[in-house]
């Protein structure tokens, strides 16, 4: 990757007063291989109504989606291999001094690139890239508001983790965000990581996958009052639609990664 390029089980709660890194706010990054990072980039801007920025980047390889209010927390990058993906920045006030904390927690440093930003890249224990960087945020944009659908928004990441090592990770994602896990009570396979401190643009789900073993994975929720229109609206824009559950819809995009539109509120997070 480049740019922001990229045991046994634990008590979460533990885990999580044994460091504290202070998690200010957290954006996302969609991976994109060469050959889909204008198609990707193309629909991403449509769904979600951000504009794109000017390219950056030693080879163009970066751009920012940016909102007409609020401050941005999705951003794209063109890959040089591999297939599309997500991973998270989260903003710190010291990159290194937070990178020594996570590695406590059992992360693995990937690189240290040189430049002014100053950002780590990291690696989870079952495998998930982030980067930990400094750059300052704090308004989370307002929902989007389209004919025919009230609003929405990208308001959550879904961490997607495998049997075998979900409470190592699980232990892992509570102490380095400081969170409180929330099972959800019809769905015990999902909790939500509740964080203290300052609102974030991205709320963090993790799920409990069937398979038992390989890498942890993520993926966007996009929240909607009205699901139907909204599924009709992606698919306007070269979405389709995998499956339906009670509420939600899973969907894959353009460049194969797949995603959900939930019911829930795209400002609150709450089911509706």
């Amino acid at each position: 990757m480049t740019g922001c390029r990229l045991g046994h089980g634990h008590d979460p709660a533990s885990v999580a007063t044994s460091v504290r890194p202070v998690v200010s706010w957290i954006s996302a990054f969609l991976d994109l291989p060469a050959g889909d990072f204008q198609r990707g980039t193309t629909f991403w801007s449509a769904l979600t109504g951000y504009s794109v920025s000017p390219a950056r980047g030693d080879h163009g390889e970066f751009a920012t989606l940016v909102p007409t209010d609020g401050d941005d927390y999705l951003r794209v990058q063109r890959l040089g291999e591999g297939s599309a993906r997500l991973h998270l920045d989260l903003h710190v006030e010291d990159p290194s001094a937070a990178t020594v904390e996570a590695l406590a927690l059992g992360a693995r440093e990937l690189a240290r690139p040189d430049g002014p930003e100053g950002y780590v890249v990291l690696a989870s224990p079952g495998g998930f890239v982030f980067c930990l960087v400094s750059r300052s945020a704090s308004r989370v944009p307002p929902p989007a508001t389209w004919p025919g659908v009230r609003r929405s928004r990208v308001y959550q990441v879904s961490l997607d983790l495998p049997g075998d090592g979900y409470d190592t990770e699980l232990a892992f994602w509570v102490g380095l965000l400081q969170g409180r896990p929330e099972p959800s009570v019809r769905r015990p396979e999902f909790s939500w990581l509740r964080q203290p401190g300052p609102d974030v643009p991205l709320a963090v789900l993790v799920q409990r996958l069937d398979r038992r073993d390989g890498p942890v994975s993520a993926h966007f929720d996009v929240g909607s009052p009205d699901r139907v229109a909204e599924t009709e609206r992606h698919l306007a824009l070269g979405a389709s639609v995998l499956t339906v559950e009670e509420f939600w819809t899973v969907l894959r995009d353009p460049t194969g990664m797949a995603y959900c539109i939930t019911d829930r509120d795209p400002a609150t997070g709450q089911l509706r």
